[in-house]
């Protein structure tokens, strides 16, 4: 599905404020909206269901009442909510604050919201109940590392890119192949154009070490601001399990797990902590595929007054080439 809505209507300019987890991008975001005529928009996947607060490191009421972000609590935790749609929901945000003179900012680590919103949707056939049930009925025999097999087999790099535990992943580039006669990773060598102008910051400590010691202290901040207890109070949702898409959420899952037994306290700190490092090694992954980027390191002195001056000067220039709406 390709995302075009209001495709007569040019997407305004829009910064992207882009990392992986716990590197300080909302710090960051909220001081260039002391500064800057800034509209902030989410860009999280876990963000955007209402009760999921302390585990998505959501900002919290104080913080949302003196800086409003678009896109934060749009779901409840039982409801699905994908990438198209996210796509639908951040471009009339963005063209609210245009049209409203201020520049949208967007925020966040969820690189396929990102990859959404620039680029639209890719191109791919709409999905098969049919064969889907097929591959279903195949797993259940002879289990998904075999079908993992499989699309190695037939496309190596989706078989690199997908791990052998992901079975929704492995069911989409099997149904791609078998629908296209194409192998998924030929279809998504077709480099799309951006949407519209913008300025892709990406902001990470330069030392991986840091990165994964804000992960450790970030962590240590949510246990203690009851993180099982709001886990604790999710469960209590009749409609809510841990097959929903929320609770697959990092941390999360290793949550629910934890309080359904599986394993003590201290195993599942330690593999919230393994999952969320797992977590940002992927994002930064993505991050580097993110072309036209400026790095920044959030811990140098002068990182903010860098950023600051980048997006004032882009936000003068998009305001030059469009005096009216984008």
């Amino acid at each position: 599905m390709d995302s075009n809505s209001g495709a007569s209507r040019p997407l305004p300019p829009a910064v992207l404020l882009a990392g992986p987890t716990a590197a300080g991008k909302t710090g960051l975001a909220l001081a260039l909206a002391d500064r800057l005529p800034v509209s902030l928009i989410s860009v999280d996947s876990a963000q955007v269901y209402c009760g999921m607060d302390i585990g998505s490191a959501k900002p919290d009421a104080a913080t949302l009442a003196r800086y409003p972000h678009a896109l934060i609590d749009l779901r409840e935790p039982e409801q699905a909510y994908s990438a198209a749609e996210f796509a639908h929901d951040a471009e009339a945000a963005m063209r609210a604050a245009w049209s409203a003179g201020r520049l949208p900012l967007l925020v966040g680590g969820t690189m396929m919201y990102f990859r959404a919103l620039l680029y639209g949707m890719d191109r791919l056939p709409a999905a098969d109940p049919a064969f889907r049930q097929n591959i279903a009925e195949r797993a259940a025999r002879t289990g998904w590392a075999a079908l993992h097999h499989e699309l190695a087999r037939i496309d190596p790099p989706s078989a690199a890119r997908i791990r052998p535990s992901d079975p929704q992943r492995i069911q989409r580039a099997l149904e791609i192949h078998y629908l296209t006669g194409q192998p998924p990773s030929t279809l998504r060598q077709i480099k799309p154009r951006p949407r519209f102008a913008a300025l892709r910051l990406v902001v990470t400590p330069s030392d991986r070490h840091i990165l994964h010691e804000r992960i450790a202290d970030r962590l240590d901040a949510m246990f203690g601001a009851g993180f099982l207890d709001e886990v604790r109070r999710l469960r209590e949702r009749p409609d809510l399990g841990p097959g929903c898409a929320s609770m697959k959420s990092v941390g999360y899952r290793q949550a629910w797990a934890h309080l359904d037994g599986a394993f003590g306290e201290q195993l599942f700190r330690q593999r919230a902590q393994a999952a969320t490092r797992q977590l940002a090694k992927r994002q930064l992954t993505a991050l580097r595929q993110f072309t036209d980027s400026l790095w920044y390191d959030p811990g140098r002195s002068r990182t903010i007054n860098w950023i600051f001056r980048q997006v004032e000067g882009f936000f003068d220039r998009s305001q030059d080439s469009q005096p009216g709406e984008a």
